[in-house]
């Protein structure tokens, strides 16, 4: 950090073409500034203005992008419907700190004729890569565009989608791109319901059972840690979660933490990470898992 980074003024300024990001950035490394980037799909909670926070904690300048990518959608997802709310979240962005705005549009992203696409395997393979097929190569599209288009010293992502924070560490060093990816740990409500914009789809009641996902992946967990079989807790985890009034629980699995390779056992640390659907809210989360002693 340099003693010359300065607060942000309100409004916070948008920006929504690559030049006018090319500008702003160019004119911050004249000035010896370094850069930081949150990539966001907006809708934006305070798990969000976590990685904006800890964004100026790692460099001068901080800029944040929201752009829903129609890439990682498959057509019976809920990209239509996602929840969007520009002038909410660049006054939540200005609160934070956030310096700059990028909500580029899709032609801006995708313009006429574009025919790119990045296939990534490794910790992409299983998981949500297994009922999102889709998903991380969309993923993958859209970061590095944004990587190329801002070129950030650093880039800050959230824990909660832990597999997708994995892909991007992995693409980012197969492609020689030359940006430090940063993980933040999971931002939660009161009662341990990890922040998500998905979860304004939940109803009443719905909310007040989601908690018991968490619940019971910290309890497998903790028995996993002390030496547990990962069959036994995870059938406990899964019945625990289907009595909280879970409907479809596409997967409960044990990861290593760094290859998320299935692992039977932890003897090195692990991730424990699930996705059930309660109500139309697919609701993912994930913990993680530290052999005892």
């Amino acid at each position: 950090m340099t003693p010359t980074a300065a607060q942000p003024t309100c409004p916070l300024p948008i920006l929504r073409t690559v030049e006018e990001l090319r500008a702003q950035v160019a004119a911050w490394r004249d000035a010896g500034l370094t850069v930081a980037l949150v990539p966001t799909m907006g809708a934006l909670h305070e798990g969000h203005l976590g990685l904006v926070r800890r964004a100026r904690e790692r460099a001068d300048r901080v800029i944040a992008t929201v752009f829903v990518n129609p890439t990682q959608f498959a057509p019976h997802e809920d990209f239509d419907r996602y929840p969007r709310d520009e002038a909410g979240d660049a006054a939540k962005l200005a609160s934070a700190g956030c310096h700059v705005l990028y909500t580029p549009g899709v032609r801006t992203m995708y313009p006429e004729g574009f025919a790119t696409a990045i296939s990534v395997g490794g910790p992409a393979e299983g998981l949500c890569g297994t009922f999102r097929p889709q998903m991380f190569g969309g993923v993958a599209l859209v970061v590095t565009k944004l990587f190329l288009q801002a070129l950030p010293d650093v880039a800050v992502f959230g824990e909660k989608d832990y597999q997708q924070l994995m892909v991007i560490r992995r693409f980012t060093r197969d492609l020689d791109i030359p940006v430090r990816v940063e993980g933040l740990p999971t931002v939660r409500e009161a009662d341990g319901l990890a922040m998500s914009s998905r979860n304004a789809y939940l109803g009443t009641g719905e909310r007040a059972r989601a908690p018991e996902l968490y619940r019971a992946l910290t309890a497998a967990a903790e028995a996993l840690a002390q030496g547990g079989e990962a069959d036994g807790a995870l059938t406990a985890a899964r019945s625990r979660i289907a009595e909280a009034g879970f409907g479809t629980i596409d997967y409960i699995e044990l990861r290593d933490a760094e290859t998320l390779e299935p692992v039977t056992r932890v003897t090195r640390p692990a991730r424990l990470l699930a996705a059930a659907w309660m109500g139309k809210a697919r609701l993912i989360d994930n913990v993680p898992v530290i052999p005892a002693g």
